[in-house]
C-alpha cells in the first residue's frame, strides 16, 4: 500500500524563502500534503506558504520551533512526516533522500546532515553540547544533532508523545526516539539555509538555543 508524506513546517518570518521552500516540495511524488505553520510571523510568511500551495495555519501568539510542531500535529494525515524548516529554498527537493529509506522499512527515522557551512558561525559550543548529550543518554553518535530537517513514521511520533517546545526539539527527539527502541540514521544532503554567522543576532539566537538544550538534556538525565 502506499505510503503517504505529510510535510510540517514551522515557520517565523521566513517570507524570503517560504514561497521557494514550499514550491520545491511540490514536485516530490511522495508528498500528499505540506502544512505550514505561520508562528505569528509580522511579515508575508503565511500568504507567500498558501501561494505556493500549501496549508497554512497561522498562530496568533508565537509558540517557538517545537511548540509550532505540536500545534501543527492534529492537522496531518500521513503514514510519514518530514519536519522541515522554512529556510530551505530550492534545496528543499533533497529531502527526498530522507524520505525513501523510510518509506522502505530500512529506519523509522532518518536526519540531513548538511555540507560544510559556508560562512562561521559560533563556535560549536550548542553542537557540542547536544551531540555529547545524546552520545551519553542514548548511546549513538550523530554528527547532525541539531539538524530540524527530518523525516519519522507516524507511529515515533505518537510514541514520543509530541515535541519538546523550544530549541531542544530536536535532541530530545533524537534520546528519546532511540531509548524507545526505534532505528535512526542520518543522511548526507545537499540542502542549505540561512546561515547565522558571528554576529549579536547571532549570538543571541546560539545563546538561547544552548540554554534549551541544556534543559531539554536535565530533564533527560533526572528520567534515567
Amino acid at each position: 500500500m502506499e505510503q503517504k508524506v505529510s510535510v510540517l513546517i514551522p515557520a517565523f518570518n521566513e517570507e524570503k524563502y517560504i514561497f521557494d521552500t514550499v514550491s520545491a516540495l511540490r514536485g516530490i511524488p511522495e508528498i500528499k500534503e505540506i502544512i505550514v505553520i505561520d508562528d505569528a510571523s509580522g511579515d508575508l510568511t503565511g500568504q507567500k506558504a498558501a501561494e505556493a500551495g500549501a496549508v497554512v495555519v497561522t498562530l496568533s501568539v508565537n509558540h517557538g520551533k517545537g511548540g509550532a510542531l505540536n500545534k501543527g500535529l492534529a492537522y496531518l494525515t500521513g503514514d510519514l512526516i518530514a519536519l522541515l524548516d522554512g529556510d530551505l529554498g530550492s534545496s528543499a527537493s533533497d529531502v527526498r533522500r530522507l524520505i525513501l529509506p523510510v518509506i522502505s522499512g530500512k529506519v523509522d527515522m532518518t536526519i540531513a546532515k548538511f555540507p560544510k557551512a559556508k560562512r562561521k558561525g559560533g563556535f560549536g559550543f550548542v553542537k557540542g553540547l547536544a551531540a555529547n548529550g545524546i552520545k551519553f543518554l542514548a548511546g549513538i553518535e550523530v554528527r547532525a544533532p541539531l539538524s530540524g530537517q527530518r523525516v519519522l513514521k507516524r507511529e515515533v511520533v505518537k510514541a514520543l508523545g509530541g515535541f519538546e517546545s523550544g530549541y531542544g526539539v530536536e535532541v530530545g527527539m533524537t534520546i528519546d526516539a532511540v531509548r524507545k527502541g526505534f532505528c535512526v540514521q542520518e543522511i548526507e544532503v545537499n540542502m542549505t539555509h540561512s546561515e547565522t554567522g558571528r554576529d549579536l543576532k547571532g549570538f543571541f539566537h546560539r545563546g538561547k538555543q544552548f540554554l534549551h538544550v541544556a534543559q531539554v538534556l536535565a530533564k533527560r538525565m533526572a528520567l534515567r
